[in-house]
């Protein structure tokens, strides 16, 4: 096919996808889905500049879905205690330890199939996120934010967010852009099914995509970190459908946003998108006698 066919099949099959999504007929928009799968490989062809380092942006990474260091801006790690350190990352993300939770070095090593030394490891590159606290003769738990701390840390990924968005729609090539589309209809299509994981991962790779596009290293690294301790907050944010369905459109905004490179559109989106994010989880902790206190 040729390339100009290419850049137009781009352009249109998402909007026809994103109709029958949104008309009630999602077998129809599934097989819609799966052929758009088809275009990425595509898109990645037409752009291989896609994932190079740019020059504000010394912190690129690859931008995999599901790597927690990826979308962090470290480069991937092939150590053992690197890659236990990001599978408990994922699982404290997706609330399987939850906030306050004591991670057991027992009971994790049988389950990863690994000793303590790793294990400890995996603990202290935890600790220097953020991610869990490391007592002396009481081993590691995760990180339980107050609900002060929690308002102030949407407020300012709010902020980070919506910089992100306004410098990536000055300087985004038009081949990320189209990557970022393809990604939105994945992720539209675990909506569909309800796969919340699946569709995190996507959702975190939008997000983390956008913010490289930024091309400014600064910003790039403060996000990356801040972003870290929020993570299974903004995975929760999503347990209430109503608040899940108002955010998956919004991402379908985000896209035609920045296809237009509406710089001023796309920062207020996005700072309304994370704060709306921040209250949703407050919401849900006012409602757990549980929650922690101010």
């Amino acid at each position: 096919m040729p390339p100009a066919r290419d850049a137009k099949l781009g352009s249109i099959l998402p909007g026809l996808v994103y109709k029958r999504y949104h008309s009630g007929n999602p077998p129809a928009a599934l097989a819609g889905f799966r052929l758009l799968r088809c275009t990425r490989t595509v898109y990645q062809n037409m752009a291989t500049n896609i994932d190079a380092p740019r020059a504000g942006d010394a912190l690129a990474a690859d931008g995999e879905a599901g790597r927690p260091d990826v979308a962090n801006g470290r480069a991937p790690s092939s150590t053992l205690p690197a890659a236990v350190a990001e599978r408990l990352r994922v699982l404290i993300t997706e609330g399987v330890f939850g906030p306050g939770a004591r991670l057991n070095e027992r009971a994790l090593g049988e389950s990863l199939g690994v000793s303590r030394t790793p294990l400890r490891e995996a603990f202290r590159l935890l600790a220097a996120d953020g991610l869990v606290i490391l007592a002396p003769n009481r081993g590691a738990q995760v990180v339980a934010l107050s609900q002060s701390d929690i308002r102030e840390s949407f407020e300012l990924m709010a902020a980070l967010e919506a910089l992100s968005g306004e410098l990536a729609c000055r300087r985004i090539a038009a081949a990320e852009v189209m990557e970022i589309r393809a990604l939105t209809f994945e992720m539209l299509a675990c909506h569909a099914r309800r796969d919340l994981p699946a569709y995190y991962q996507r959702n975190r790779e939008i997000h983390d995509r956008i913010n490289r596009a930024a091309g400014n290293a600064l910003l790039r690294q403060t996000y990356a970190s801040h972003n870290l301790r929020i993570q299974n907050l903004r995975f929760r944010s999503n347990f209430d459908d109503e608040k899940w369905n108002r955010a998956a459109a919004e991402h379908a905004r985000m896209v035609a946003l920045l296809e237009a490179r509406d710089a001023a559109g796309l920062a207020d989106l996005m700072r309304r998108h994370l704060w709306q994010k921040g209250e949703a989880v407050l919401e849900a902790l006012r409602a757990d006698p549980g929650a922690p206190q101010r």
